[in-house]
């Protein structure tokens, strides 16, 4: 039996916690260059199901928590990633919304997180004046240039470290068409797909291979597996090899692996909306936690560190992974 089974299986015992379409050649790849990725380890903090309207609270905790647990560690991330559900409920004045300062640039601010902040679009975009707020979204950055917020499409591809060997390609997508309500469109859907599949057929240079998006494809939450994901994602994973694929949507935090397959499957989404209960019947690993928090990714060349914390900076669950897809619990 390999270490990674008997990782899972002890895993499994003893730490569940389960209490506008854009035109091909409009879509960018975007190079962030950071000082932190040409020498020692880049860190980068990770939330989804953040962008309350109607109340903060849970919001303000875990981004005290984050603040909290970069200043004790001295880090301050090379970027953030936000995993969708960005803003729930209507955006009045689309960019000229005061919730840009009030939700986004006043509960995280640069003195902390001063890299870039790279979002991906949730379904809570896709209602309540979805044209205003996506559009919004989308064109927050050529309206105020000097903002970190970095959503330059529905999707898009991001090679984070020096050019000549980045340290990994992320490839940003909208999964919103694989739950209740179908808002891509049929066209935006196709062409979303075979760019994925000529980005990830592409040669790279970089060391990890990474995709976020919003919905799972595997979840022991709430809404549990995505069909329709699996069925047209997986395979382009397991093929390519693909490294993790991070999420939001379930509103827990979630870390599931599972036999034979070379992705890890990372959800991040207590990032401040309410959070809800896990599914018993899905008791998958090694880790879920129905808690608000965030995440904390890690990495150099060698070594791709992901660790689970909750609002109060307390470190819930962390693995390590190596360029060959194996992985390892930490402690």
């Amino acid at each position: 039996m390999n270490s990674n089974a008997v990782s899972r299986r002890k895993a499994l015992k003893q730490t569940f916690c389960f209490s506008a379409a854009m035109l091909a050649g409009r879509l960018p790849i975007f190079a962030a260059t950071s000082e932190a990725s040409t020498g020692g380890a880049s860190h980068f903090t990770m939330i989804g199901d953040w962008g309350r309207h109607d109340n903060m609270t849970q919001q303000k905790a875990v981004a005290k928590g984050m603040t909290d647990y970069l200043v004790k560690r001295k880090i301050r991330p090379d970027a953030m990633f936000f995993l969708g559900d960005n803003f729930y409920g209507p955006m009045k004045g689309g960019v000229k919304c005061p919730r840009w300062k009030t939700q986004y640039s006043a509960v995280y601010p640069p003195a902390v997180f001063p890299g870039p902040c790279h979002a991906i679009l949730g379904n809570h975009e896709y209602d309540d004046q979805p044209k205003v707020k996506i559009e919004a979204e989308l064109g927050y950055a050529k309206y105020k240039p000097s903002t970190r917020w970095n959503m330059p499409a529905k999707w898009y591809r991001l090679d984070i470290g020096p050019e000549e060997k980045p340290l990994m390609t992320v490839l940003c997508l909208d999964s919103n068409y694989s739950n209740q309500r179908d808002q891509l469109t049929p066209e935006e859907k196709a062409e979303q797909l075979a760019w994925l599949k000529t980005e990830l057929a592409k040669p790279r240079k970089s060391t990890w291979l990474v995709v976020n998006g919003h919905h799972p494809l595997y979840s022991n939450g709430k809404y549990g597996d995505f069909p329709e994901m699996i069925e047209e994602w997986d395979a382009l994973f397991r093929e390519h090899k693909v490294h993790f694929y991070f999420c939001g949507h379930e509103h827990d935090l979630q870390h599931l692996e599972l036999d034979d397959h070379p992705t890890s499957f990372v959800i991040s989404g207590g990032g401040g909306a309410p959070i809800r209960p896990l599914r018993a019947e899905k008791e998958r690993g090694p880790f879920g936690e129905a808690v608000a928090g965030f995440t904390h990714l890690e990495v150099t060349h060698e070594k791709f560190t992901v660790s689970h914390v909750d609002k109060d900076a307390n470190p819930l669950h962390s693995f390590w992974k190596n360029p060959d897809g194996s992985w390892h619990l930490v402690g």
